[in-house]
């Protein structure tokens, strides 16, 4: 039930934004335990102006192909479970669309079921009383 936003600047092509897509989710279905059926994503481009980052805070350097991922989660993951998925994320989106690990910054953050409804108004992942 992971929910991402990924921030990038503007210009890219389709291919590239579903390389990103699809590299990213291939990483949470390897290492996070997230079915195949279950990527929910929205992806955001901006201008320049609009994605304000430091070049080297705890970084060697960002260029301007820097992507946030910001991912809210339902069930929470430890630590090592974490540290997998980013490194199989730098992995992945090296190989495709081609980003350098300096370019890659993951926020994880973790909510309740109850704060998720998929449709229909209803909490399909609360537990019936």
């Amino acid at each position: 039930m992971p929910f991402t936003r990924i921030s990038l600047l503007e210009g890219k092509s389709p291919e590239y934004l579903k390389a990103l897509s699809d590299s990213f989710h291939q990483a949470m279905v390897e290492t996070f335990n997230v079915p195949l059926t279950d990527k929910f994503q929205a992806i955001h481009q901006h201008r320049p102006n609009e994605l304000i980052i430091d070049p080297t805070y705890f970084s060697k350097g960002r260029s301007d192909d820097f992507v946030i991922f910001t991912i809210t989660i339902g069930k929470p993951r430890d630590t090592a479970t974490k540290q997998s998925f980013y490194k199989r994320v730098v992995d992945l989106l090296g190989k495709s669309p081609g980003i350098r690990p300096e370019d890659i910054m993951i926020v994880v953050s973790t909510s309740t079921r109850d704060e998720w409804s998929f449709s229909s108004g209803e909490t399909q992942m609360v537990e019936p009383a």
